[in-house]
């Protein structure tokens, strides 16, 4: 196990009194939890969670074993163990106020390319109840075209060769599973933490499929005893900076490699569905229910599609972090137009939830100035965001008579943003999975105005529709014409459509 306590005392020997620290006994942890893509929204997250419920003397028997597959993941790997899986986590107040606290949760960290057998069997150990994932939306693996496993990329096929050492998360714990059901050892729980709608099924769909290709058998045994709840996870988590370190070390005394910045806000939804029991969530503030899909919906087309909204018409305007732009009336009125206007009316209603509070309380997350999240964070990877959390409600408008003009500008600002000049002619780096392709693209639709919303693979037969293809096109051609903050200001005071 990584638990050093020379190493988690020496994080906390300066920790000034305002550092709440984890008092519980870490020796006698036991990893009931396997976590893969260990990042600062896990450890905001999930991670807290275990934390509350190992302070209330609970979860001793779920405890977390961080993995990471990627070569990024390697800086986690060493900041942990150099910290004994201890980190701070500093929450930011709206008025300045920080709360600290050390997160104990994690006690151990296993990099998967050093030694892919040693994560199999943690996955297949006895200990291990449930496997969470923070992958990202592309971590699935989910063609953009069919919707369906894609059997056909490059690490899949390398992963379902014979006799192959597996490297990707669906070939380890596939392999993993497997020791389990032949030991009889039992199935666990997979519980996805990303930002997909219906992220159970998503990742059933994935792991089976993969399994499926594989070893059919198994398949049909992973179907019918492995669990996997959805989830809908909602904190804003900004990239750790320098500034961050350096201010945890002055004004807390704590000296952390890596610690994490959040907003005070915090949800989970979580679907009570699980294969080997489970911690108390409902103990550290934790939703369990029936049905999830009213809340992630709520979350996926009101903050994640709004973050959107953000993004590319903010870096054009000239703002660097998302309070700047929420700050302005002109983005605030914008956004919350966009919500009532073409978001919850493609929403079910919602239980225990006042949809008019939710809206607002949003902008004040995003106005809040000393989170101090990015723009750049916002706009990377949309190829794996905009489809999956604004295009939906763009179809549901589509087929309702509903307005589309927001939702349309939000793409054309994104099309703009994606030629990689900004209004300045400063360049703009263009972080996607699809970079290249985009913004080449992107840089024939003042010839074509139609070019970029031509991908079906993105946006699939919006093209074909004629009032979506005027709305996106008079915003395109403000973009271009007027600039971003102009655009914006037309948009409010014209009507619905």
């Amino acid at each position: 196990m990584m638990i050093e306590e020379p190493a988690a005392s020496s994080l906390l020997a300066e920790a000034t009194e305002a550092v709440a620290r984890p008092e519980y006994d870490r020796s006698g942890l036991v990893a009931g939890i396997v976590h893969i893509g260990v990042g600062g929204f896990h450890r905001a997250h999930q991670a807290l969670v275990i934390d509350r419920l190992l302070r209330q003397g609970l979860a001793r028997e779920y405890a977390i074993c961080g993995v990471g597959l990627l070569p990024r993941d390697q800086r986690m790997r060493d900041v942990l163990a150099e910290q004994g899986g201890l980190y701070t986590l500093v929450e930011k107040h709206p008025d300045g106020w920080r709360d600290a606290r050390v997160i104990g949760s994690i006690i151990d960290y296993l990099y998967a390319p050093d030694d892919p057998e040693a994560v199999i069997e943690r996955l297949a150990h006895p200990d291990t109840k449930i496997i969470s994932l923070t992958v990202t939306e592309g971590g699935y693996n989910i063609s953009p075209v069919t919707g369906d496993f894609d059997l056909a990329a490059p690490a899949v096929v390398a992963d379902l060769a014979p006799e192959s050492v597996p490297q990707t998360t669906f070939g380890l714990i596939t392999e993993a599973l497997r020791r389990r059901r032949d030991r009889g050892t039992g199935a666990l729980t997979i519980m996805s933490c990303d930002n997909i709608q219906g992220n159970g099924h998503v990742a059933r769909d994935a792991y089976t499929t993969f399994a499926r290709a594989k070893d059919p058998e198994l398949a049909e045994w992973i179907a019918a005893e492995v669990r996997f709840p959805n989830s809908m996870v909602d904190r804003i988590t900004p990239v750790t900076t320098d500034a961050d370190r350096a201010e945890i070390a002055e004004q807390f005394g704590v000296r952390d490699g890596w610690p994490v910045v959040a907003e005070p806000f915090f949800q989970w939804v979580l679907e009570d569905h699980f294969a080997a029991g489970r911690p108390e969530y409902d103990r550290a503030g934790v939703q369990l229910v029936e049905d999830v899909e009213p809340y992630e919906l709520m979350k996926l087309r009101l903050l994640n599609a709004s973050h959107q909204g953000i993004a590319y018409f903010g870096h054009l305007a000239g703002y660097t972090y998302a309070h700047e732009a929420a700050q302005d009336p002109v983005f605030a009125t914008f956004l919350l137009n966009y919500m009532n206007t073409e978001a919850i009316p493609t929403l079910r209603p919602v239980p225990g939830i006042d949809l008019d509070d939710y809206t607002q309380t949003l902008i004040e997350r995003f106005s809040n100035a000393e989170v101090k999240d990015t723009i750049a964070r916002l706009a990377a990877e949309s190829s794996d965001r905009i489809p999956k959390w604004l295009v939906p409600v763009i179809k549901a408008n589509l087929e309702s008579g509903g307005a589309i003009r927001l939702s349309a500008a939000i793409v054309a600002s994104w099309a703009r943003y994606a030629e990689g000049t900004d209004e300045k002619g400063e360049p703009i780096t263009v972080v996607d999975r699809l970079a290249d392709q985009l913004t080449a693209t992107a840089r024939t639709q003042r010839e074509d105005k139609t070019a970029f919303i031509a991908d079906r693979e993105l946006f699939g037969d919006l093209i074909d529709d004629e009032r979506f293809v005027a709305a996106y096109t008079e915003a395109l051609d403000s973009l271009i014409d007027h600039g971003a903050h102009a655009t914006l200001e037309r948009l409010i005071t014209t009507g619905r459509g």
